[in-house]
């Protein structure tokens, strides 16, 4: 299962009943239908709860889904929005002589910086979105608070072991989601 922007998964008490993007999650949990198990929904990239409104048809679900993003200024097939900056005047100097001006220039130097730390960064918020999963679905479960110390060191094999015992599927999704918090040797060498 590959993880998008978009995507979430759902359980049903400790069994996984659907994962995808928002609208397909949404329909499934619909057809679930009223249960004596809370069913709880997690966005897969940042591993907090979220909740649908389930009412009306399915078209209807997956139209609320789609409107959910406000409108921002900026230019929207661009995906760019526009925020206030603020800078010093000697910033704004720089920034204006710059080539493409203080737009293009800021673009550039945030892209850079987010390659320079790209692999710290998917790091962090795969452990941290590991982590708000697993205090959600397994914070009762044997070894938890070991776990999630060895997911912080990046021990997968001790991450692994510790959350054998868990229930397959919050074990299996706890494990999905955290193939990016760990440092895996370059396969190249």
């Amino acid at each position: 299962m590959e993880t998008t922007e978009d995507s979430c998964t759902a359980f049903q008490g400790t069994r996984k009943i659907a994962s995808g993007s928002q609208a397909e999650v949404a329909l499934s949990v619909k057809r679930a239908g009223e249960t004596h198990e809370t069913i709880l929904i997690f966005d897969d990239a940042t591993g907090r709860q979220v909740e649908f409104d389930l009412r009306g048809s399915d078209a209807e679900i997956v139209a609320r889904l789609n409107d959910n993003e406000p409108r921002k200024p900026g230019r929207p097939k661009l995906g760019v929005t526009a925020r206030e900056v603020t800078l010093l005047p000697r910033h704004w100097e720089w920034l204006n002589s710059q080539p493409g001006g203080a737009s293009v220039t800021l673009r550039k130097l945030v892209d850079t910086a987010r390659n320079a730390t790209g692999g710290r960064s998917a790091k962090r918020q795969a452990q941290e979105a590991t982590d708000r999963f697993m205090m959600a679905m397994a914070g009762n479960q044997p070894h938890y608070e070991e776990a999630a110390q060895a997911l912080y060191a990046g021990n997968y094999q001790q991450f692994t072991d510790l959350t054998e015992l868990w229930p397959g599927d919050v074990r299996e999704h706890a494990r999905h989601l955290s193939e990016q918090a760990f440092d895996w040797p370059d396969s190249t060498t």
